[in-house]
């Protein structure tokens, strides 16, 4: 199992969210790249970076993704405002390896599809779940739509990689929503499912690996002091062993 840390970016610099909620905005000092520099000297090799002005439609940090990208070897999946074929060309461009969509995916995933054909499977899949509904437009606005066949569609079509955020414990340190992970899994055992949302713990990291997650991404942990980069790192290699 990867474990990928999380640069959340408002305004060009690193911010945590809690529950999504915009208005409960904290700051820690650090700037993105900076950040980014901390993990790839502490060994880790991938990065999630996600830009709140984009997916708010208020702006974009496509610049941050360019700084991080060409000063570090870091893997970097890119989301937030990806709303067309040509946000994607611009991520790439800016050295992003893969782009999350979420709200797209809703509104229209006949073209999320066919970006994924065209920038040869680089696309992510963005399942924001409140109450197991997909909820969009940066978590502002909720749907009826269920997070299972909601993925399933993608899934059957050829994207197989979903992050997976439980809005509810997402910056809340609660823990990983591992039910609904396992629910998930069990239903769709193809699935490259990336957990996001609530980790606080080594002992979460390894939860998560022991159910069939693929990947996990640690943000407010790390920041907050509950989680060191050696300990990210420690549950890759203990699943590596």
């Amino acid at each position: 199992m990867r474990v990928v840390p999380a640069i959340d970016i408002i305004k060009g610099k690193l911010v945590r969210l809690s529950e999504g909620d915009y208005g409960s905005v904290s700051s820690y000092g650090l700037s993105p790249l900076d950040a980014a520099k901390m993990f790839e000297d502490g060994g880790l090799t991938s990065l999630h970076l996600v830009d709140l002005d984009g997916a708010a439609g208020r702006g974009s940090n496509l610049d941050v993704l360019e700084r991080i990208a060409s000063e570090t070897r870091l893997e970097v999946d890119f989301g937030g405002g990806i709303r067309t074929e040509e946000d994607c060309r611009r991520a790439f461009d800016a050295g992003a390896s893969a782009v999350n969509v979420g709200s797209i995916a809703v509104k229209n995933p006949e073209s999320v599809l066919i970006w994924n054909e065209k920038f040869n499977n680089r696309i992510i899949l963005s399942a924001d779940a409140r109450d197991g509904r997909i909820a969009v437009s940066g978590w502002m606005e909720d749907t009826d739509i269920s997070v299972i066949p909601f993925i399933q569609r993608f899934l059957e079509n050829g994207i197989r990689r979903a992050a997976v955020t439980d809005i509810a414990r997402d910056g809340m340190l609660s823990g990983p929503s591992l039910g609904l992970y396992k629910t998930i899994l069990d239903a769709l055992p193809d699935l490259c499912l990336i957990a996001s949302g609530g980790i606080s713990s080594l002992s979460d990291l390894v939860s998560l690996s022991r159910i069939g997650v693929k990947a996990a991404i640690v943000g407010k942990a790390f920041y907050e002091g509950r989680m060191t980069i050696a300990e990210m790192k420690e549950a890759e290699c203990l699943q590596d062993a």
